[in-house]
């Protein structure tokens, strides 16, 4: 009992560390140090050769370079540096100067806003500063409420990038899922299919869809003088944002299906077969390349390209951190056997029709308490898998998309997160109006979500799941309307 304590004991620091000072990798270097002290106890050098040869372990190991975790790395750091290069080169205002004369009414107006957060789905920081600084704009001709822009912008900003491998998350979770020993998918195909039933990411993104269609939720203000809408607008181009965009979601899928074309007759199977991370490297790289020479096309400056290459490279910095801790972290959970403890402990007391729900549930506490998705997932998805794989290794991936739904909607809402402030700071709006006004709508798809992991532990089909989801939103959501029309 007390090494099945001790083995639970870093991860109870991670957390407590992270409510206490709110800084995930103080927290998470906190509980590598306590795992590296347990494992180790007794000898002056063991728990520093420990931390060392874990930390080289992540790059160099067995004799050859770890490509897999280089790769990660090189892909994070060219997206930091791409999203600067976008944000600073104008190429974001160019194609908000270009979309807003074709906007003319309050829907479009907010319907574009949900379309912008899909154009600048690259990082969940860089869509919520550039979709509420281009966006803003734009609301206030249409009297749009800054609440309701915050709420669209984040709504399409971590639950859009939870989803799609090729945003800077899709590096850092495949990682986390290659390291999976008992996982028999390709980290591609993995990250596929847990996407495919995260439900609360799905839904929230179409009940953003359908809030920006129907002003469910909000009211609406009073409209503003025709003339004020048709002041003159600035000429604008979609293609300086438009075309790297292209390029580092074609150029990926491209060059992952090429990787791969000796490893099957099927597109799964190319991409099962993918070298996936030297494909988004690559791309990455084109990416930022053509960014560059559109700018110099455009007469900006090397001196300025280089500045906002670095201050790309800066902002990424602490989610390198983060991701390095995550695998050294990951590896000592491993070491201690945490997985196992736990799954042991929730064979004996969960109830196995409550896996989904319970680790979703966990894991929405955790990233509500902590604000913080990645550092959920680094401690949750080892955990969350070992005690599907221990329970019922048929739900292993559903279990994976609850750490996953659970962590988003945890992060979603906590006041602490990043994405929260910067979201609401970029729409003009106060965090606490916005945690609130959007609140609602997150425990409308966290409540939707908890419906479908359960009916998912069920056994149920997800081809009857994922109707029967989206039926009951819409039927909430027409409710809803009918209400909001009588007190309106």
């Amino acid at each position: 009992m007390t090494n099945e304590l001790l083995s639970l004991a870093p991860v109870v620091l991670t957390i407590g560390m992270a409510l206490m000072v709110r800084r995930t990798l103080l927290a998470l270097g906190s509980g590598l140090l306590l795992a590296a002290l347990i494992l180790h106890w007794g000898t002056m050098t063991g728990p520093v050769l420990y931390l060392v040869n874990n930390f080289t372990g992540q790059l160099y190991a067995q004799g050859q370079w770890q490509g897999w975790h280089l790769d990660v790395i090189l892909t994070i750091a060219l997206l930091g540096i791409l999203t600067q290069q976008l944000a600073r080169s104008g190429a974001v205002n160019a194609f908000a100067h270009w979309l807003f004369p074709r906007i003319r009414s309050r829907r479009q107006a907010r319907l574009a806003v949900v379309a912008v957060g899909w154009m600048v789905f690259i990082d969940g920081i860089f869509s919520c500063l550039a979709n509420g600084n281009v966006s803003r704009p734009l609301c206030e001709r249409y009297r749009i409420s800054n609440a309701q822009l915050a709420y669209l912008v984040d709504s399409t900003a971590s639950p859009l990038c939870a989803i799609l491998p090729f945003s800077s998350w899709g590096p850092y979770v495949m990682t986390l899922l290659a390291g999976l020993t008992f996982l028999n998918e390709a980290p591609l195909t993995a990250f596929l299919q847990v996407a495919c039933t995260n439900f609360y990411a799905v839904i929230t993104l179409a009940l953003a869809a359908l809030v920006a269609w129907s002003n469910l939720g909000f009211k609406s203000a009073p409209a503003k003088p025709e003339h004020f809408q048709e002041q003159e607008q600035q000429a604008g181009s979609p293609w300086l944002l438009g075309l790297p965009v292209l390029v580092l979601i074609g150029g990926s899928l491209l060059l992952a299906v090429l990787s791969g074309l000796k490893g099957g007759d099927t597109l799964m199977q190319w991409l099962a077969a993918a070298d996936i991370g030297a494909a988004m490297r690559n791309a990455s790289l084109g990416a930022v390349l053509l960014s560059l020479m559109l700018q110099w096309h455009q007469g900006i400056r090397l001196k300025a390209m280089l500045i906002a290459s670095w201050m790309g490279l800066r902002s990424v910095a602490t989610a390198l951190g983060i991701l390095m801790m995550t695998w050294m972290v990951g590896r000592a959970i491993g070491d201690l056997e945490t997985g196992r403890v736990m799954a042991t402990w929730a064979s004996a007391h969960l109830a196995q029709g409550l896996l989904l729900p319970g680790i979703f549930l966990l894991c929405a506490v955790t990233a509500f308490a902590t604000g913080s998705s990645w550092g959920t997932f680094a401690l949750m998805i080892p955990i969350g898998a070992e005690i599907a794989w221990q329970l019922q290794p048929q739900l292993l991936l559903p279990a994976l998309s609850a750490v996953m739904a659970g962590s988003v909607f945890g992060d979603h809402c906590s006041p602490i997160s990043d994405t929260t402030v910067l979201s609401a700071t970029a729409s003009g709006c106060a965090p606490v109006d916005h945690v609130s006004t959007q609140l609602p709508l997150a425990l409308t798809s966290a409540g939707l979500a908890l419906v479908g992991f359960t009916l998912l532990g069920q056994h149920l089909s997800l081809v009857l799941v994922w109707p029967l989801m989206l039926g009951l939103m819409l039927i909430l959501g027409a409710m809803a309307l009918k209400g909001q029309a009588r007190t309106g």
